[in-house]
């Protein structure tokens, strides 16, 4: 398969999965509910494009220093199951719902989306994903785009048309475990590959970061039932 599809198809999955339960899903759930979907939609994608595209350029510029090269792509693993704790944790509006600006639906849109991803799960998942497809920024910027408006189209039509129907639970957990899931195999990848570590000293390495992951998702899961019963 060429390469700028296969890095194009696997950032798209990566970041649909990462914005399930996002702050900027939410964000377009709640611009839905104000603005015609379509404007919605134009907006994420030009703030996508604006924002995925610096983070691609530093993910890629990261992946020229080769004696950093291994560590960077273990960073890389390791964030995947951060942002599946993340995905649990979940995020909230601080009202950027509320941001009008004079210049109509398509530019408050994007203005918010722009300022909302800035330091989000999405925008560091492209930067990890750049860093594993260095020689293709442009697939990764195409399929991280095309995960955004999937992701957020979904939000649209959960949110306003189906009326929340699908439980928020059930996305955030089958998202979670699908980025711990790749977190994992990355983080065996390196620890194999490319550190050459023993095939126990492997297995050890990573039964250790699944109890550490399982314990951390376990915290995050009963506080989130504790604090939803309150």
């Amino acid at each position: 398969m060429n390469g700028t599809i296969l890095a194009a198809l696997i950032s798209a999955g990566a970041v649909t999965l990462a914005e399930m339960g996002d702050k900027t899903q939410l964000l377009a759930m709640a611009f839905a509910t104000k603005y015609k979907a379509s404007k919605v939609l134009i907006g994420v994608f030009i703030a996508t494009i604006l924002n995925h595209a610096g983070a691609v350029a530093l993910g890629t510029f990261i992946t020229r220093y080769e004696a950093i090269n291994i560590w960077v792509q273990a960073i890389a693993s390791l964030s995947f199951i951060l942002f599946g704790l993340w995905t649990i944790r979940g995020d909230k509006l601080e009202g950027e719902d509320k941001r009008e600006t004079r210049f109509g639906a398509v530019a408050t849109v994007a203005i918010a989306f722009f300022i909302a991803e800035l330091g989000d799960k999405t925008q560091l998942a492209t930067i990890a994903l750049a860093t594993k497809f260095p020689a293709n920024p442009f697939g990764v910027l195409i399929g991280t785009t095309t995960g955004m408006l999937i992701a957020d189209a979904i939000g649209i039509v959960v949110g306003v048309v189906m009326s929340k129907k699908i439980p928020e639970r059930t996305i955030k957990l089958v998202s979670a475990a699908a980025f711990i899931f790749f977190g994992l195999i990355g983080s065996y990848q390196v620890a194999y590959h490319k550190l050459h570590l023993a095939p126990a000293q492997t297995i050890a390495s990573l039964l250790g970061l699944i109890l550490l992951t399982g314990f951390a998702a376990y915290y995050l899961m009963t506080k989130g039932d504790a604090s939803g019963k309150r």
